[in-house]
């Protein structure tokens, strides 16, 4: 499976592992704790089970709107096998047409393997913070870092694809 993600600007990025960082010093379930070397805060646009028609210059018409606004406001606790806490983003304007365009250009073929999750009209944009198996509840509001209670204006900067099965990144823009 391969995801095509928005990367956010240094200073985001530092603000959200510093997030990342309070999560695992207070004891819960956080990113920081993710080893990876391509564990970066990201914004999952779209999965495919390959790349498009054409390779991944395909998006570029949707990609060349980089750089876009980027706003963060709030909280929110997704459900399921693996509970996850997130920075929910606000999706403006750009950042919606972005995500339809790839949405549409990622899919032209009626990819069977596309996840509904991630549909134009279904979408919930969000920074993962932390992710756990526990069906006790993870992040008490009480313990949660005060800079989710602010909300944070950024921009997101570049895209990428990741592919979950070699485990590697490949930039888009």
């Amino acid at each position: 499976m391969h995801t095509v993600e928005l990367l956010v600007d240094h200073v985001t990025e530092e603000r959200v592992a510093g997030v990342w960082r309070a999560l695992a010093a207070a004891g819960l379930p956080s990113q920081a704790s993710h080893g990876h070397p391509t564990n970066r805060p990201h914004l999952t646009l779209a999965t495919s089970a390959e790349p498009p028609p054409g390779g991944w210059r395909a998006l570029a018409p949707a990609l060349s709107a980089l750089p876009v606004p980027l706003r963060l406001e709030g909280v929110v606790r997704f459900g399921g096998r693996t509970r996850v806490l997130a920075w929910r983003v606000v999706p403006g304007a750009e950042l919606t047409a972005v995500h339809r365009q790839v949405w549409e250009l990622l899919h032209t073929d009626g990819d069977a393997h596309r996840n509904p999750l991630h549909a134009p009209g279904n979408w919930a944009p969000h920074l993962t913070l932390g992710r756990s198996r526990s069906t006790a509840a993870c992040w008490p509001d009480e313990l949660l870092p005060a800079q989710l209670s602010e909300p944070w204006e950024g921009t997101f900067t570049q895209a990428r694809s990741y592919d979950t099965v070699r485990r590697t990144v490949e930039l888009l823009s």
